[in-house]
């Protein structure tokens, strides 16, 4: 694919259904805090007391959902944040899913949207879905369900000391121009996509210019500093979906033995067998008609 400093250019191939969704403008929120602003989008449904939160993987931010937030079923409203540190959101001195959690709840007040007469769904993909899966552990009274994409789920004996991160090692760097930064824009893990026209979509709003030069986003000692969840057991009850990537280079064997074991009473699991880590950038339209399938059936509960 040609990149140029044209997104309208770079995305002539990219389909109509696409094009439709990234033309459907959200709104834009800015929510004031004192670790650090936050931003958020929504996608307003009239006459609806569902609402689905969008929550994006490390080093991601929210327009990462742009392509298809506007094909949730109409009957939700869509709400996608930047997690602290990441996207438009501010840079903070660390980072934990507590102060992820209380960001989400921060946004959801903001949006009067946590009283007892919502339905609110959280799905994530990969380090979103670990924290859909403790809002749903720590809150139970206030998610009516969940959904974890691609987020490998492992015992709370699993020792992170001796994880291996999959973001990057080295200080951020600083670009001279915009193609050279977008040339280099990668999925972590190292995957191939065929839909080039989504990657120049997220690799667009996933830099900035500033007095040094161009550079990511995110704040790069998050993938260092980041407290994981050791010990952790989630215990959610509502209900729940967890989507595997058939590729998926996160998912090994005993991750997903584990999944269906210690969750076969309490989360569905769909594979989509095509797709690799990044669900939403692969299989777009197979993962919404998934999504929808189940928000439908856990809604008219």
């Amino acid at each position: 694919m040609e990149i140029t400093e044209s997104l309208e250019h770079d995305l002539q191939q990219a389909p109509e259904w696409f094009h439709a969704s990234i033309a459907i403008q959200p709104r834009l929120e800015d929510l004031q805090q004192p670790l650090g602003n936050l931003k958020y989008q929504v996608w307003d449904r009239k006459n609806t007391n569902n609402i689905v939160v969008l929550i994006h993987g490390t080093g991601a931010h929210k327009k990462w959902w742009n392509p298809i937030a506007p094909l949730f079923n109409q009957d939700f409203t869509v709400i996608a944040p930047d997690l602290p540190g990441m996207g438009e959101s501010d840079h903070r001195v660390k980072y934990d899913f507590k102060a992820f959690s209380d960001s989400l709840l921060a946004i959801l007040d903001q949006e009067q949207v946590t009283t007892a007469n919502h339905k609110i769904y959280f799905v994530g993909h990969s380090l979103g879905g670990h924290l859909a899966g403790f809002m749903g552990s720590e809150l139970p009274e206030l998610a009516a369900g969940l959904i974890m994409i691609d987020s490998p789920i492992r015992p709370p004996s699993y020792n992170y000391d001796e994880h291996r991160s999959t973001g990057p090692l080295r200080k951020i760097k600083y670009y001279e121009d915009k193609i050279s930064i977008l040339e280099r824009f990668r999925l972590m893990p190292p995957q191939d996509c065929k839909n080039s026209w989504y990657l120049r979509y997220i690799a667009e709003h996933s830099i900035q210019n500033v007095d040094s030069g161009w550079r990511w986003r995110f704040d790069d000692k998050l993938f260092a500093t980041l407290k994981r969840l050791q010990g952790y057991e989630f215990n959610f009850q509502c209900p729940s979906l967890f989507i595997a990537g058939g590729k998926s280079l996160l998912l090994g064997s005993k991750i997903m033995s584990y999944i269906k074991e210690e969750f076969k009473d309490r989360m569905s699991i769909e594979v989509i067998e095509y797709a690799a880590h990044h669900i939403p950038l692969d299989e777009p339209l197979g993962l919404i008609k998934i999504i929808n399938a189940y928000l439908d059936q856990w809604s008219a509960k």
